[in-house]
């Protein structure tokens, strides 16, 4: 199992660096976009939907990227955002207080929040890429998420003691936590570093890798909790040991809306 998680591991890096670093703006949105509809797929799952009907559902996901993709992206991107900003506070709610909170339970909510879910990650990805300097933002943002997950693990094997929210995700602990947010910290400051930014811009950066480090975690619970509603382990099983493909992008749902957004009032970096 171990080695075949690792060699899809190593083949999924490769592919989505190549992706950042030389597709140019309109094939990567056209590659995004293939995964936000397999993710699509899955979702329809968590629904309860039959095959007919994720298909349906991934044909209205489809037609709504073509829409935003028409839509001039400085007006849609601010607004879209700012509305997923405020969708994944709610979402945190919905995780923290989990199994007290309910209201997402119907199909219909599932369905509708499946597009507050996977809209603005192709959407942040997609001017991320377009943006000044798109290809190291990228790179920081996968970093910041990467990092996020494998500080977790590795503090959680070592260290782990306290669980975080034992009731939609046991594995998790605070230990594992701290062990992510020290290493997206690390991250951010290393970036600034690098880049020789001034203080203002140092700061601002490292305490947007800190939100966009909270935001992957809280992505991760969030399709825990509804893997979990479902009574399912993985999403799908496209990827040989790593289960779907929400599985794998689940962080970077809620990170790149939120990693994006801080970047439209950042200092130049």
């Amino acid at each position: 199992m171990f080695k075949q998680r690792f060699i899809t591991a190593v083949l999924l890096g490769t592919a989505v660096l190549a992706a950042v670093f030389l597709l140019p703006p309109l094939p990567f949105a056209v590659g995004v976009a293939a995964v936000v509809l397999l993710a699509a797929r899955e979702w329809g799952n968590f629904c309860g939907l039959a095959e007919s009907g994720r298909l349906l559902y991934g044909a209205v996901i489809a037609l709504l990227l073509l829409g935003l993709a028409l839509v001039p992206k400085a007006l849609a991107g601010p607004l879209l955002l700012g509305v997923a900003a405020l969708f994944w506070i709610w979402g945190c709610y919905l995780v923290l207080r989990y199994p007290a909170t309910h209201g997402f339970a119907a199909r219909n909510s599932r369905l509708l929040i499946g597009l507050f879910v996977l809209l603005p990650t192709w959407l942040a990805l997609v001017e991320l890429k377009a943006s000044a300097n798109g290809q190291l933002a990228l790179l920081l943002l996968l970093l910041l998420v990467w990092g996020a997950d494998t500080g977790a693990y590795c503090a959680g094997k070592l260290f782990g003691r306290t669980r975080l929210i034992p009731r939609v995700s046991p594995g998790k602990t605070l230990e594992g936590l701290v062990g992510g947010v020290l290493t997206c910290l690390l991250i951010g400051a290393g970036f600034a570093i690098w880049r020789e930014l001034p203080m203002a811009a140092s700061v601002y950066l490292v305490l947007l890798s800190l939100v966009t480090c909270l935001a992957a975690v809280f992505g991760d619970l969030f399709e825990s909790m509804f893997k979990r509603e479902r009574g399912i382990k993985d999403s799908g099983s496209l990827l040989p040991g790593h289960g779907g493909v929400l599985d794998r992008i689940d962080s970077l749902t809620a990170a790149a809306p939120i990693f994006m957004l801080g970047l439209y009032w950042a200092p130049a970096l």
